[in-house]
């Protein structure tokens, strides 16, 4: 133990404080008025300056506010406005399937008819033509006809009227003329 003990002399109400803290602690006095001096010591804090902790309460208990508020705020705010956005995200995420699925699906369509379209027109083109040859066909066929008629009925009327033999004659080669066309 310490080699010299020192007395210190104290009001009745700080002996009793003394006491209940030592028995709180399960300490004698002499103890603990000795790690009372060593905390004192090492922290060199001021046992005078009470606002020490009062700052320390009112730091905790501004902090425990403050925390209270971002929770309230969180609750509030924070977290439907995460929700929403999430909400947002899957209802871009839709438009954008519905797009791709819909829209997307039409313009295909669109384009496949628009090509089917295409080969219908070259189709009636072909036909068209093969249409118009046979009116250019059907035509000249009319122009030689005529042009038989014309050299059969001409030639008849030089015949004259006596020379039957040779009218029929005459009717058998533009008959050939004609099923040669």
């Amino acid at each position: 133990m310490e080699s010299s003990i020192k007395t210190v002399k104290f009001s009745e109400i700080t002996n009793e404080k003394l006491n209940k803290i030592s028995q709180t602690l399960g300490r004698n006095k002499r103890e603990l008025f000795s790690q009372m001096v060593d905390y004192f010591y090492k922290n060199k804090k001021d046992p005078a300056d009470l606002n020490d902790e009062l700052l320390k309460s009112t730091l905790v208990k501004s902090h425990k506010t403050y925390m209270g508020f971002i929770k309230s705020q969180e609750e509030l705010l924070l977290i439907p406005t995460k929700a929403a956005t999430e909400k947002m995200i899957a209802n871009q995420k839709d438009i954008v399937r519905f797009f791709n699925e819909q829209v997307l699906g039409v313009n295909k369509r669109i384009l496949q008819n628009q090509e089917n379209q295409q080969k219908l027109f070259l189709e009636n083109d072909k036909v068209l033509k093969v249409i118009q040859q046979q009116l250019d066909t059907k035509t000249m066929l009319k122009e030689k006809m005529l042009h038989l008629l014309n050299t059969y009925i001409k030639s008849r009327e030089e015949l004259g009227s006596f020379k039957a033999k040779e009218k029929e004659l005459l009717a058998d080669a533009i008959r050939k003329q004609i099923y040669n066309l």
